[in-house]
């Protein structure tokens, strides 16, 4: 019950259910980028997942890590309120050393969790829900296509200037959730002293970069690949 009622039981569980998801964004990201190099290669590698077993089952997991993740996130977030009271009210100036992503990790988590949403409608619920339901052929801007074909669901979105601008304003929104969450969960967890204080701070914001670029390297490169063709 202390991962319910205690304060650091519950950060904890975003700390661990934060790393886990970090981990996914990077295999989704050498995913995308092999995309970029072969869409067969990134074809091949959506057959394999596609819906198979473990591809669901490792999708239920996730699904129940982004759910646990979002649930304490709020739980922390109305108690802190709650323990400030009035205070929340009073007009304050950053503390020092307080990042502004620190002081809006919940705002700026619900942006990155509205777009998420719009990205599980265009491609998981035309791919693997998809195949799970029965259906071989999905519409697709004005035709039929498989839904193993990823290439194609990529090619489509990313052709499409408007859907590109709410990409990569949930990459600058997911890059500053995560440049404090990495840090902030190592932190929790304890690997983290005097010595590696700055380190992770460093690392995380790597990783973060990495993460966040690739991302937006993929989707501008399918976008300026619509427009030559």
């Amino acid at each position: 019950m202390w991962l319910v009622k205690s304060s650091v039981g519950k950060k904890l569980v975003m700390s661990i259910s934060g790393l886990f998801l970090i981990f996914f964004l990077l295999f989704h990201l050498s995913m995308n980028v092999a995309a970029v190099f072969s869409t067969d290669a990134y074809n091949m590698i959506c057959g394999l997942l596609g819906a198979n077993w473990y591809a669901v089952a490792a999708t239920v997991v996730l699904g129940g890590f982004v759910v646990l993740h979002f649930v304490y996130a709020t739980m922390l977030t109305l108690q802190n309120r709650k323990a400030r009271g009035n205070d929340r009210y009073a007009v304050n100036t950053r503390p020092a050393g307080v990042s502004w992503a620190s002081q809006n990790m919940f705002a700026i988590g619900v942006v990155v969790i509205g777009f998420m949403c719009l990205h599980l409608c265009q491609f998981w619920h035309k791919m693997m829900f998809a195949e799970l339901t029965g259906h071989h052929e999905v519409a697709l801007g004005g035709q039929m296509v498989s839904p193993q074909d990823g290439a194609a669901f990529i090619r489509y979105y990313f052709s499409q200037p408007l859907v590109v601008l709410g990409y990569l304003i949930w990459y600058v929104a997911l890059w500053f959730h995560l440049t404090h969450g990495f840090w902030s969960a190592i932190h929790t967890i304890g690997w983290n002293n005097q010595q590696w204080f700055n380190r992770w701070k460093c690392i995380s914001t790597i990783v973060a970069t990495l993460i966040c670029v690739g991302f937006a390297f993929v989707t501008l490169f399918f976008y300026a690949q619509s427009l030559s063709n």
